[in-house]
This record gives structure tokens, C-alpha cells and sequence, in this order.
């Protein structure tokens, strides 16, 4: 499913949290889709199940999954997953120190839209990989 890093300052839960977004956001896991029950899930990561049922919580708290008692635990349908506002003023802050960067390092504005262009590519072929 993924990988932990576990040199990371980022903690073992936020990795999984991050993970598993990033595998719904990208189209590799589907809304309905059923995804590892926590035993299995820490057996595969070798984590303590502790830490994967904090984890499927906090996912279950942003609308990202949710749990069928009985069953298991689903990906939400796009439409339920939340737009954080916050997060997305903090990424665009994050993305115009990031051009700031690139021009101190002498790259043109023509430059800076073919890198941004490039990376938009990168990240259309991904989702398209994962449909």
C-alpha cells in the first residue's frame, strides 16, 4: 500500500494519515472501496494497531472514510470529502515562498510556469495511472 519513513519528523500516524489521502486524492483508492482492516494494515506496516485505528479516526474526522460496523472501513464519494479552506490559504502561502525562491535563483517567469506546468503534468499522469 505504501511506505513509513521512519527517519521522518513527521510522527508514524501522520505519515499513515498523509498516505492514505494521497492514495484517495490521486484515484489509486476509489470511493466504496474497502481498505485494510487495522490488524491488517499493522501487520503489513508493522505498526502498532493503536496507531492505524488513530490514523482511520482521524480520516473518518476530515470525511475521508468511513466505517460500516461489521463490515469495515470505506473510502467517502468524492462529494463528501471537505474542502479545508485553511489548509488550501496555507499551501498557496507555501507555493508563492516557493516561486519567491525560484526567482532569488535567477529562473525567468517563463521558467517558473514551464516547472509548474511540468509538475500539473506529472500529477494528471498519476491520477490518469490510477483510474
Amino acid at each position: 500500500m505504501f511506505q513509513l519513513d521512519l527517519k521522518s519528523r513527521k510522527s508514524i500516524y501522520e505519515q499513515i494519515v498523509d498516505n492514505i489521502k494521497e492514495l484517495i486524492i490521486t484515484g489509486i483508492l476509489k470511493p466504496e472501496d474497502k481498505i485494510p482492516s487495522v490488524r491488517e494494515l499493522s501487520k503489513t506496516l508493522t505498526v502498532n494497531p493503536n496507531t492505524i485505528q488513530k490514523a482511520y479516526r482521524e480520516l473518518e474526522y476530515q470525511g475521508f472514510l468511513y466505517t460500516v460496523s461489521g463490515l469495515g472501513t470505506f473510502v467517502a464519494s468524492p462529494s463528501d470529502l471537505p474542502v479545508d479552506e485553511k489548509k488550501i490559504s496555507e499551501a498557496r502561502e507555501h507555493l508563492k515562498g516557493c516561486i519567491r525562491e525560484l526567482f532569488y535563483l535567477g529562473c525567468t517567469l517563463e521558467r517558473i510556469r514551464s516547472i509548474m506546468n511540468e509538475l500539473l503534468e506529472e500529477r494528471s499522469n498519476r491520477n490518469d495511472k490510477g483510474k
